[in-house]
């Protein structure tokens, strides 16, 4: 039998959360600090994956997985801000005191779950975007090979305009959530 738990976070409880974004995207801005961000993020990502952690902790730590995937992408081609702003979210799994230690059996990876749903929330049109995109690349890639083309030739060239449209419609998305009422952690 499941269960559904709800609960609010209140302003305060969300302030918090934004605090943690500001310094981690300080640390972020030193090259040695983003491949430290990145090695801990995969470190903790390949721990989820083998880990004994609860469904719904497993469920939203494996998704960072993309998040990470998508900054490494050199074909997807993020503007700096945006690769940073990423990697000053990735950075709480990375290089920042939790609220809960992770050690601590049971609860100690909730707030990283609870997180890293904010994370996810705030990011759907730049996952949904690079999804797409990903989706496109591997279709396109297949579709070249069975013609009998080699994928590699023109491959900018049809990787650039999909990856254009992608792009304007994510930071599109992005600027109409700001003009809302929705709350942002102002990772991007």
């Amino acid at each position: 039998m499941s269960i559904d738990i709800t609960f609010t976070l209140s302003d305060e409880d969300l302030e918090q959360f934004e605090d943690i974004v500001v310094k981690a995207r300080n640390l972020v801005q030193e090259t040695d600090n983003e491949s430290a961000v990145m090695d801990e993020a995969k470190k903790m990502i390949e721990q989820t994956r083998h880990g004994n952690l609860p469904g719904f902790i497993n469920e939203r730590l494996l998704k960072l997985g993309t998040l990470l995937e998508m900054v490494q992408d050199e074909e997807w081609k993020l503007e700096e801000e945006e690769r940073r702003g990423i990697l000053a979210a990735l950075s709480y799994f990375a290089l920042c005191d939790d609220l809960i230690p992770d050690h601590i059996p049971g609860v100690g990876f909730l707030d990283d779950a609870l997180y890293a749903e904010i994370i996810i929330q705030e990011l759907d049109s730049e996952l949904r975007s690079y999804k797409e995109f990903c989706q496109f690349r591997s279709a396109e890639e297949n579709r070249r090979i069975n013609r009998g083309l080699d994928p590699k030739i023109g491959r900018e060239d049809w990787l650039a305009d999909k990856r254009s449209v992608l792009h304007s419609r994510m930071r599109a998305r992005r600027t109409g959530d700001r003009s809302g009422h929705r709350w942002r952690a102002g990772i991007l």
